[in-house]
């Protein structure tokens, strides 16, 4: 416990003295004195006649986690949610990112109606820290990814043979009240900076994700998949097996969790959606069960893939393997004519996928590209191909009409040689089979979500907010900068006002802009019990039921369901799984955005590494958002990178509406949206940035 919490505590009790005070802390009065005289500094404690007064209510004391750390400042962002505090550094206490610390608030900060602090104590430190080993100074220092502006000097004694350009994982040895006293010691290696592989190592290590599953969790997985699927098993499932179902992944999908079949009808269409029921071999309160939840979801990156469960169950037991039987959990769903949902129903099935369809060989039958390979292998489903077009076009129409949005985001697809080095970095395209099994899976899911809520089922729903007046604020100042023509009948756009957005952008050189502000200005979907409906999709049921062997979510809801289809009031479920609901959604919830933030740095240093090779090429680019500090532009690629504000002008830019930089001297102005020709002179792999320059030639 530091002095100026040791002080605070005792002066929680009434004003004290010095001598009482040195009476009640044990210290050296000088020292005392010192603290007290930085404490009345601080409007925390007054000072009069030698008697010394708490200034600060306990309400003023705030739990929080140190988020960002600059080379003059940091950001604690409270336990509780509430407003991020601004503490300047040298009223850190030394603290380092991911510190839980406690914070006294300033009476008066300096900027006025904004949080300023003051950090008096670190109450759960975080002792490891992963960085790049440099030299400063003559002596091996950690540069921390959380904090590069504070280097970390290396004990020479704990340095584990670790060599300037590494990667690694350090341990705080030694603290202090200032950066600068700080001593770690190296507890792992991972390898060259100057390869993503190892960043992603790193970065993978920083977030606490285990490639690794304990041998526990192997054995239980293995156990269950090599259980062979009993006539008991048989006796209370559908049996589909000789329907022609098949799966349509991409061509290197190992865990296929998801499988179709269709048929035309009198009466228009039945649609089967059949799912791996991973809930079968996945139990309450086991091992394995309690490693998939900590887990959360599957993590993919570049070319590697950290799934939720073992690859016995993942790749093994739970794939809808062609040719194989596999225990599934059906959506059995009749529509009409249009395309709209008529009649669904649940039921446990055993299946036997007839075909892996692969994405770009269905997109070539579609497009009438036929080959006799090709004709031969999808000869045992080919009645069902024309049906399943058929009816994705009808399904695309009504998704259109309800004005569910289709953003085009940039996600890239990465080329890797055997060594593991990226080589080649493009935008991923969806064609038609991937946005057509995309609306099937929402199909299922949606009539997943109606039932629960219909039936006050507990359960675990998809929902995504509207978008707040401030982030449409925002919107709006981009639209008006890139000068894209819009009408919003209200505060907030609806649905269908903002896909005619998209759609007017689309393939556009505002494209990226524009569908970037359109997903900054939405609210972020999360999980919840709670049924809240779906704005970015214009739905008012969703839930996530496609995908368990890669989501907890949908394995938590495909175990209630099961016990709901074969019998379970929805009163007996409530008591059996109403808590594990709310439990698991905000588990669920944390370990998705934990994943994002994870692959998507990961595939930042993969890109980096690609566009090293081109330090001193110039780009057509286009400004796809604006800062204080500079501008971001992005390639066709998907590559964005900094052009920082010192390489635009000589003169003082002025930030507007967070949209454009303005130089107030020349009337020069760089907005959203506008095209850009920039040279890349800087490119950092182990933080995934590159440095541009504009480029006037």
């Amino acid at each position: 416990m530091s002095l100026k919490t040791e002080l605070l505590r005792v002066l929680e009790k009434g004003p004290q003295t010095v001598k009482q005070l040195r009476a009640g802390v044990g210290t050296d009065g000088k020292k005392i004195t010192r603290a007290l005289k930085e404490m009345e500094d601080a409007r925390q404690v007054s000072g009069s006649k030698g008697l010394y007064t708490l200034l600060i209510p306990s309400s003023a004391l705030i739990d929080g986690k140190l988020v960002k750390l600059g080379r003059t400042f940091g950001f604690v962002k409270p336990l509780d949610d509430s407003g991020d505090i601004f503490v300047p550094g040298h009223s850190l206490l030394g603290a380092m990112p991911g510190d839980v610390v406690r914070v006294a608030l300033l009476a008066t900060p300096r900027v006025p109606g904004s949080r300023e602090g003051e950090v008096i104590e670190v109450t759960q430190p975080n002792n490891m820290l992963v960085g790049t080993v440099e030299k400063r100074d003559g002596k091996l220092a950690l540069i921390p990814d959380s904090a590069p502006d504070t280097p970390l000097l290396i004990r020479k004694s704990a340095d584990g043979g670790v060599k300037e350009g590494e990667k690694a994982a350090a341990q705080i040895l030694e603290r202090g009240e200032r950066h600068e006293d700080i001593r770690v010691g190296i507890a792992q290696r991972f390898g060259s900076a100057q390869s993503a592989k190892q960043c992603a190592k790193t970065i993978l290590f920083a977030a606490g994700v285990q490639k690794s599953f304990p041998e526990t969790v192997k054995s239980e997985a293995k156990a269950a998949a090599a259980a062979k699927i009993s006539k008991e098993d048989l006796r209370a499932r559908l049996d589909l097996r000789d329907e022609p179902i098949f799966t349509i992944d991409s061509e290197s999908t190992k865990d296929i969790d998801d499988a179709i079949s269709a048929f035309r009808t009198d009466d228009g269409y039945k649609l089967r959606i059949h799912i791996a029921d991973v809930s079968h071999y996945v139990r309450p309160k086991t091992v394995l069960d309690e490693e998939a939840l900590a887990r959360g979801t599957s993590i993919y990156y570049a070319d590697s893939v950290i799934p939720m469960l073992p690859r016995a169950l993942s790749n093994g037991a739970c794939s809808l393997n062609p040719e194989e039987d596999r225990l599934a959990f059906s959506c059995l769903m009749d529509l009409d004519h249009n395309g709209r949902l008529a009649d669904y129903r649940f039921e446990k099935s055993v299946i036997r996928s007839r075909v892996k369809g692969v994405y770009t060989e269905i997109n070539a039958l579609f497009a009438g590209d036929e080959t006799p390979e090709l004709r031969e292998k999808y000869a045992p489903v080919a009645d069902a191909l024309p049906v399943i077009q058929e009816l994705y076009h009808k399904l695309a129409a009504l998704r259109d009409a309800r004005g569910s949005m289709e953003i085009e985001s940039s996600e890239p697809k990465l080329v890797l040689d055997e060594e593991g080095r990226c080589i080649g970095v493009e935008k991923r395209d969806r064609g038609e089979a991937e946005r057509m099994i995309e609306e099937f899976m929402l199909m299922a899911n949606t009539a997943a979500a109606h039932l629960a809520r219909r039936r006050g089922l507990p359960f675990i729903y998809r929902v995504h907010d509207k978008p707040s007046a401030e982030k449409v604020t925002n919107l709006r100042n981009v639209l008006d900068a890139s000068g894209v023509e819009y009408h919003f009948e209200r505060e907030i756009p609806t649905q269908t006002e903002l896909s005619s957005l998209l759609e007017k952008t689309r393939g556009t050189s505002l494209e990226v802009p524009v569908h970037g502000a359109v997903l900054r200005s939405l609210a972020k979907a999360l999980y919840e019990p709670v049924p809240k409906g779906h704005y970015g999709l214009a739905l008012e049921d969703y839930a996530h039921f496609t995908s368990p062997i890669r989501r907890y979510p949908d394995l938590a809801i495909h175990r209630i369901l099961s016990d709901y289809v074969t019998g379970t009031s929805p009163e007996a479920l409530q008591k059996r799984y109403g808590d594990f609901a709310v439990m698991a959604a905000a588990r669920s919830s944390e370990r998705e955005q934990l994943a994002v933030q994870v692959e998507r740095d990961c595939d930042d240093s993969y890109k980096a590494e690609y566009m090293k090779q081109f330090v001193g090429d110039s780009f057509d680019a286009v400004i796809v958002s604006v800062t204080s500090f500079g501008l971001y532009v992005g390639l066709s690629n998907t590559v964005e990178g900094l052009v920082h504000i010192t390489k635009l002008s000589e003169h003082r830019l002025e930030l507007q509406n967070g949209v454009c930089l303005l130089d107030p001297v020349t009337g020069m102005r760089y907005k959203v949206g506008d095209p850009m020709r920039v040279k890349l002179v800087g490119v950092d792999i182990s933080q995934g940035n590159l440095d541009f320059v504009p480029d006037p030639a």
